[in-house]
């Protein structure tokens, strides 16, 4: 006897090289099976004919401290509800304000949630953005201190290097932001743009396994020169294990260097939504749109689901347990529809661009076809049903 039973769909689990209508079986918060045509009862089943069904999908770059960093939106219903089982936090918290954010949020939370400190102290409290202005905030051994004392969720150390950010601190914070890291085992995520230092001198300094955050932004210093070639700096690290992360978020992506990217063959290793107070009521909206938008750049959608599953995992230490339906794995599944129609896209919010100083791009929109649309979410084999407190 199964506890839910998902029968008829199409499986799309890239971890074991899966796209096939099939039933998923679950039972004791994890798949217990995966087949053709599963025999024998379920307490609950769901009819998931002309449905998508995955793995939970994970998304490598949220905000979720909310009520305690300026960019936090509430966990649950920005993800969990959206069909994101599990979310990594992307630096809202420091070392100061971690604490607070376990307390209050992830402790209390549904959805899944991970983060990755700032190496700033105070993590995203500064109203302009001002982290990193001053080195003092950049403090390796409070961030290693609080890192292991919460190893369970803190997986690594977040760097915000853009000249808004930290100036023309980024080298140094870089540095200490990876001193951190290899103190906790844990990987480097930089967010790009604008930075004092051109970036493909900061992607040599990361090291496989680390990760290069709103890679397609298209201001310059993405994954475009200003030129409009594809930096080659880029390729390069990505060659050597270094993971091309998204980021939409609401000045994070442009289409016009995401398609140049892709036509090169530059694409990202994961697709990340940087969900925020300033992006969830567009362009961003949640992490099955932005799977959309890159199934309109011509991403099939078994490759734009494994960037949000079986690679994430990979990146977050978390492969085996989590974005694979493996029998013996977490119960998460996602279930989605993909939707025929016409559909208007947005890549990034026009204030967005005066952020970047000279360098303004308007904001573009795009008329797709088809979208994928969330349906259910279980985590843990049990369907999320908020209603039912």
């Amino acid at each position: 006897m199964y506890d839910l039973l998902i029968r008829g769909g199409t499986v799309v689990d890239p971890s074991q090289g899966l796209h096939a209508v099939r039933d998923v079986a679950l039972a004791d918060g994890k798949v217990a099976a995966v087949e053709a045509e599963i025999e024998g009862g379920a307490s609950e089943a769901i009819d998931a004919k002309g449905l998508i069904v995955t793995p939970g999908l994970m998304d490598l770059h949220v905000h979720a401290f909310w009520g305690g960093s300026k960019y936090g939106v509430e966990p649950d219903r920005s993800n969990l509800a959206r069909g994101v089982t599990t979310a990594l936090d992307a630096g809202s918290s420091g070392a100061w304000t971690f604490p607070a954010f376990r307390n209050l949020v992830m402790d209390r939370a549904e959805t899944r949630l991970y983060a990755l400190l700032n190496i700033a102290a105070p993590g995203l409290v500064f109203q302009d953005d001002s982290e990193l202005h001053e080195l003092k905030w950049a403090d390796v051994d409070r961030a290693v201190e609080a890192g292991r004392r919460n190893r369970d969720r803190v997986i690594g150390i977040k760097a915000r290097l853009g000249r808004v950010q930290a100036a023309n601190n980024d080298v140094e914070a870089l540095k200490r932001a990876i001193e951190a890291a290899e103190a906790l085992d844990g990987f480097v995520m930089i967010h790009v743009g604008n930075s004092a230092t051109p970036l493909p001198d900061l992607m040599r300094m990361l090291r496989p396994g680390d990760a290069v955050t709103h890679s397609f932004h298209g201001f310059g210093d993405g994954a475009l020169e200003d030129s409009g070639a594809v930096v080659e700096g880029m390729k390069e690290a990505q060659s050597r294990g270094v993971v091309i992360d998204v980021g939409h978020g609401a000045g994070g992506f442009s289409f016009r260097a995401a398609e140049k990217a892709l036509s090169e063959g530059a694409l990202p290793g994961t697709i990340s939504s940087d969900l925020h107070i300033n992006s969830i009521e567009g362009p961003v909206f949640d992490l099955a749109t932005t799977m959309s938008k890159f199934m309109h750049l011509g991403m099939t959608l078994y490759e734009v689901v494994r960037r949000c599953t079986e690679t994430t995992a990979r990146t977050m230490g978390l492969d085996g347990k989590l974005g694979t339906l493996r029998p013996g794995a977490c119960g998460d599944v996602t279930v989605m529809r993909v939707e025929e129609g016409r559909f208007t896209f947005h890549d990034r919010l026009t204030t967005a661009a005066s952020l970047m100083g000279n360098r303004w791009e308007p904001a573009a929109s795009v008329e797709a076809s088809r979208r994928l649309a969330h349906v259910h979410t279980i985590k843990d084999g049990k369907p999320y049903r908020p209603w039912l407190g």
